[in-house]
Order: structure tokens, then C-alpha cells, then sequence
């Protein structure tokens, strides 16, 4: 299932970064990698599934400009790759975490929507100094982020970010009330106030210090037929 992590902002730390890592080690226990720059550390740990050898993480596209950590499935990922290798992209690995980076490079956010599968991923692009938070179109895969108004976290588990000792230790009463009375907690909410879900089909950009969260594919709605009296 893997599990990812990563901090953006100025108190964007390696050690912090390798703390969320351990705490996410039963989720991916085949393998580690953590990516570092200015202002940004990405985490990934492995569940080894496809491409076991040259399948690691985080992957980065063909000048190291683009980097991602992916949890999930592309269930569409060689139709994806076939139509990149035809646009002049060249694949170092077998993996479906590739066609993420690929992706995005060719297509920029206008990608997501062609993607069909289970997924949750963090993407760096340091041509831009962005970062880009996406999750599948249902919330299969799970995906919580915390922004303080300076540096954004994110993880695959809540537990993740709290063992960045700057994210507050408070109860969400409003999201403790819904678990009480409807046994869940719908919506972005969770019990720590400050930490939130991304929503199922959006993505949130974090870009010159600043967050926007979007929607970026929408369920078609058929019309039902007409019928008269005859049916």
C-alpha cells in the first residue's frame, strides 16, 4: 500500500521527515527513499508491487526537475506511457509511478483527469517552486494534510504529522461531536484540529507560500430516457 510524507515551507527539516517515514514503515516495510531541496523534503515508504527493482521512490522525470511520492494503482498506466514515449519521454523504470511525473511535465494539471485509478501522491516541481497534493477520484487512498499558514505537511497518516513537534495537539469538538452522535466524521474534518483530508477528486496546490484547493474531476450525470405510458 506504501506510505508518503513530505514537508514544504521554511521549516521544511530532513530529520522531521525521516521521523514520518518511520512512523509510516508497516505501510511500505520493502524500502525508503527521502528527496531533498530547498524548502521541500519528500518521503516514501515501499510495498514493493510492480517493477521491483527499479521501482523506487521518490521518482523524478528525465532532467530531475519533477519529483513524486505515490501511494496507489494507475489501472491505465502503459496507455498513459505509450502516449508519452510518442511525445518524446523517456521511461527509466516499469513502474506506474512514472507516468505521474511524465505526466505532469506534458500535460500539467489537465493530466489528473485522464488518470484511472486508486491514488494518493505529492509532486514537486522545482521549475516553479510547487508542490501539488492529489487524491483519487473516490478517496480510496488516504491523504491528510496540516498548513499553518507557513509550511505545509502532509502524510498518508494523521500520526505522520504529528511527529512534527510544530503541529498543535488539539481536539476538533465540532469533529469529535460527529464521531460521537454519526460514528464517522464526514467531510475534511479529523479529531486534531488543523489537520485535514483532501477531498476525494482534488488536488491542492501550495505555491509562493500559499494553498488553493480544487476540484478536478466531476462524476458525469446521465439524464434518464423519457418514457410514456407505452413503457
Amino acid at each position: 500500500m506504501c506510505g508518503i510524507c513530505g514537508i514544504a515551507g521554511p521549516d521544511a527539516e530532513r530529520v522531521i521527515v525521516q521521523r514520518m517515514c518511520n512512523s509510516l514503515a508497516h505501510r511500505g516495510p520493502d524500502g525508503e527513499g527521502i528527496y531533498e531541496d530547498i524548502g521541500v523534503v519528500l518521503g516514501h515508504r515501499r510495498l514493493s508491487i510492480i517493477d521491483l527493482v527499479t521501482g523506487d521512490q521518490p521518482m523524478t522525470n528525465e532532467d530531475g526537475t519533477i519529483w513524486v511520492v505515490y501511494n496507489g494503482e494507475i489501472y491505465n498506466f502503459l496507455d498513459l506511457r505509450r502516449d508519452l514515449e510518442q511525445r518524446g519521454h523517456r521511461f527509466r523504470s516499469q513502474s506506474d509511478t512514472e507516468v505521474l511525473v511524465h505526466g505532469y511535465e506534458e500535460y500539467g494539471l489537465d493530466f489528473l483527469a485522464r488518470l484511472d485509478g486508486i491514488f494518493a501522491f505529492g509532486l514537486w516541481d522545482s521549475r516553479h517552486r510547487r508542490l501539488l497534493l492529489v487524491r483519487d477520484y473516490f478517496g480510496v487512498k488516504p491523504l491528510y494534510y496540516h498548513f499553518d499558514g507557513q509550511t505545509l505537511r502532509f502524510a498518508s497518516e494523521m500520526k505522520a504529522i504529528l511527529m512534527d513537534q510544530a503541529v498543535e495537539r488539539r481536539v476538533d469538538f465540532q469533529a469529535l461531536h460527529y464521531f460521537l452522535n454519526l460514528r464517522f466524521i464526514p467531510g475534511e474534518r479529523t479529531l486534531f484540529e488543523g489537520i485535514r483530508r483532501l477531498p476525494p477528486a482534488h488536488y491542492l496546490l501550495f505555491e509562493q507560500g500559499r494553498v488553493c484547493l480544487a476540484r478536478y474531476f466531476e462524476l458525469p450525470h446521465d439524464t434518464a430516457p423519457q418514457r410514456d405510458e407505452q413503457y
